[in-house]
């Protein structure tokens, strides 16, 4: 890092591309540019042996086979696909099954999918959580019956970082007879995930939360027994049907790049990171020892810190007073409102505290000495804020 770059700590909104998948992604730009849906001539079947062999990447990351991984534009598409795909395919068929089961602390594209499909004639459950941003598995079994379709409920949330049990989570879904869908953008390359562990169904991922370029995700797709979807848009029918268009092949060997070097490195990762979190918590404590650790501390993914600092402060004051270190106050998703993070009230949390908290995300290129700037850049960020008159 350069020495008057600021220290970046939002990798919850996006990981820097891994020097190692831009450089496996620069002939697809620079050499062989084909379309891999070209496969008349050498160039193109390249392009697509190159498509197919990142497909494998992805789905072993995931535990699954290559042929069950649709490949989108990220995360948001795939959760889209999943949920209104499913809904609608249920639909068609006949099915009286109606209710889509979520919870209050899911991504926005979680929500508003599983909301827009009321207008649909489909239930919307939207579940609280408990006060540690867990889910209530009592109470999510007591929300299924037999007219649930979908379970939609996120692996690791966004915000607060959490890693839910999605083992129990996909059992009580799978024996209520409803699909299981997880939201595994923040859990991907964090965690060890298997689709078949968690009996998911379908599981989406976005290759620029794991150190791959932006514009390139996944759906995973179960096959045995298949799940069926309707597409979300028209066209020639590629990606088994279910997501049609030209594949961006440049993209799609980053994020099979990406998902290599997160399954190759993922437990030492989590390690470094979890070491680098626990070190930035320690010296902003030194300074700030009230500051607060938002949702569980044991269920946790390694690089996240969800903080609320003592006020009455301002947590866009703290960042405007601490330029020098780049973190959020919630899900780049939802900056375009400045409004408290619906995923802190959800635990019940004040308004005013929600205002006061900053979300730390820590990866895999932060440094020692970057943590330790931040903290102390942040401390001070804090006290200005605080009392800005001195």
């Amino acid at each position: 890092m350069r020495p008057n770059r600021p220290v970046y700590l939002d990798n919850h909104a996006t990981t820097p591309v891994d020097p190692r998948v831009l450089a496996a992604m620069r002939p697809w730009w620079e050499e062989n540019f084909a379309n891999p849906h070209s496969v008349e001539h050498a160039m193109g079947r390249a392009a697509e042996e190159a498509v197919e062999a990142a497909r494998a990447e992805v789905a072993g990351l995931i535990g699954a086979e290559a042929r069950e991984v649709i490949l989108t534009s990220g995360a948001t598409e795939a959760n889209n696909l999943a949920i209104k795909g499913a809904a609608r395919f249920a639909a068609a068929q006949g099915s009286d099954r109606r209710r889509i089961v979520t919870l209050a602390t899911e991504h926005k594209c979680v929500l508003e999918s599983v909301r827009d499909l009321a207008a649909e004639g489909f239930e919307p459950v939207v579940l609280p959580v408990r006060p540690d941003g867990l889910a209530d598995l009592d109470l999510l079994r007591k929300a299924l019956d037999d007219r649930t379709l979908l379970v939609s409920v996120m692996a690791v949330n966004n915000e607060i970082g959490v890693v839910q049990d999605l083992e129990a989570i996909g059992a009580i879904a799978k024996a209520a007879g409803a699909l299981f869908h997880t939201d595994a953008a923040q859990a991907a390359g964090r965690i060890p995930l298997d689709v078949e562990e968690i009996q998911a169904d379908l599981l989406s991922l976005s290759g620029h939360k794991i150190y791959g370029p932006k514009g390139i995700g996944a759906l995973y797709v179960r096959r045995r027994p298949r799940v069926r979807l309707s597409p979300l848009f028209s066209g020639g029918g590629q990606e088994r049907g279910f997501r049609s268009g030209t594949l961006a092949a440049p993209l799609v060997v980053g994020l099979g790049e990406a998902a290599r070097v997160a399954a190759t490195e993922l437990m030492l990762d989590g390690g470094r990171i979890a070491g680098q979190r626990d070190r930035f918590l320690a010296a902003l404590r030194a300074e700030v020892p009230e500051v607060r650790v938002n949702g569980s501390l044991d269920q946790r993914v390694s690089g996240n810190l969800n903080l609320t600092f003592p006020g009455p402060v301002d947590a866009q004051a703290i960042m405007a007073a601490s330029p020098d270190v780049c973190v959020s106050s919630g899900s780049a998703c939802s900056s375009a409102a400045v409004e408290p993070s619906y995923v802190l009230q959800a635990l019940g949390m004040p308004e005013h505290e929600a205002r006061a908290t900053l979300r730390i995300g820590i990866g895999r290129f932060t440094s020692p000495q970057d943590v330790d700037r931040a903290a102390a850049a942040l401390a001070a960020g804090w006290r200005h804020a605080a009392r800005p008159e001195q």
